[in-house]
């Protein structure tokens, strides 16, 4: 009786083991699958021995040489795509320059950072104080009351708003609106430190009025179906590429970039004009510039047309007259 009961066992072990490894398959497969989108999105430094192990170890927005730079600009996180050709055509037109620092955080982290004199990121304490700060028009303008903190300031670019869904849109998302639905799952970013946000409020109070902010920004919020991001730039993409997300407001650069650049599996949903909100971007020259005349060097070069011809080729409009 014990052996045939053993035969049994085992003869349900070898039934069970094909579905067992299609089970764990099954299960593998989205982690594979997704840890291929995980960032930086951007192409490594040369040279030296390349570490990186996301998502434990990927540092995405800090660009550079950290070590005695001869430059350090603070840019406003959504143009963290542009920075490698930005930098590497400065350097060409500069050779003078080439120990160059970059962080593309959200604007608001970045003053912080201005303000208490560094930025800590998990173990690492950055000390660094910018030349050149980029931002928000407005959020320059409030900085600069607030502190004086800027010798010059200059407008270089322009940017709309965009939707970014999943690949085939499965929730049929077919403009802000729908975003106040309660079985679409937004990912939007944090008003405390991320410009974007009051553009993309201002974009729903086009579309809905006060309603649909209050949908969103409260009501969902509480529910668990609108996600507050803390680094919109990165958190938003991947939300939607990783199935956590059915639709990120983002900027148009953004949405672009992750579907024309990265060919990731996203669409885009247009936001007409009439509701759409447009940014302009401004680089401020710190008065207390470390290293003033590279600051200089690097704004005339963001003013020329070989910048303008780069932020063009990842989708930004030039600065309105």
């Amino acid at each position: 009786m014990q052996r045939s009961l053993g035969r049994t066992w085992r003869r349900c072990l070898l039934a069970a083991c094909p579905l067992w490894l299609v089970a764990a398959a099954a299960v593998a497969a989205p982690a594979s699958s997704t840890q291929d989108y995980l960032p930086p999105w951007n192409p490594p430094p040369a040279g030296g021995v390349h570490f990186q192990v996301a998502p434990v170890d990927a540092i995405a927005d800090l660009h550079g040489d950290i070590v005695d730079p001869q430059l350090v600009v603070f840019f406003a996180g959504n143009q963290f795509m542009v920075v490698h050709d930005l930098v590497t055509a400065f350097r060409q037109a500069y050779p003078q320059y080439q120990r160059i620092y970059v962080e593309t955080l959200p604007p608001g982290i970045l003053a912080q950072q201005i303000q208490t004199g560094s930025l800590v990121m998990g173990n690492l304490k950055i000390a660094l104080q910018p030349d050149v700060y980029t931002a928000g028009k407005g959020a320059i303008a409030h900085l600069q009351e607030e502190h004086g903190w800027f010798a010059d300031t200059f407008d270089y670019a322009r940017n709309g708003l965009a939707i970014l869904v999943p690949a085939g849109n499965p929730k049929h998302v077919r403009g802000l609106a729908d975003l106040g639905r309660a079985d679409v799952r937004v990912s939007m970013p944090n008003p405390k430190w991320e410009g974007i946000a009051r553009q993309i409020e201002a974009s729903y109070r086009k579309a809905g009025g006060e309603a649909l902010v209050t949908a969103v920004m409260q009501t969902k919020v509480a529910a668990g179906t609108t996600f507050l991001t803390r680094i919109h730039h990165r958190q938003s993409p991947l939300r939607v590429l990783q199935g956590e997300a059915d639709a990120a407001p983002v900027w148009s650069t953004e949405a672009w970039f992750q579907q024309q650049v990265l060919h990731h599996p996203v669409e885009t949903v247009a936001i007409p004009a009439a509701q759409n909100s447009v940014a302009t971007y401004t680089a401020a020259v710190m008065k207390a510039a470390p290293h003033a005349e590279a600051a200089r060097d690097f704004v005339k070069f963001m003013a020329g047309a070989q910048a303008r011809a780069i932020y063009a080729k990842y989708g930004f409009q030039p600065p309105g007259r």
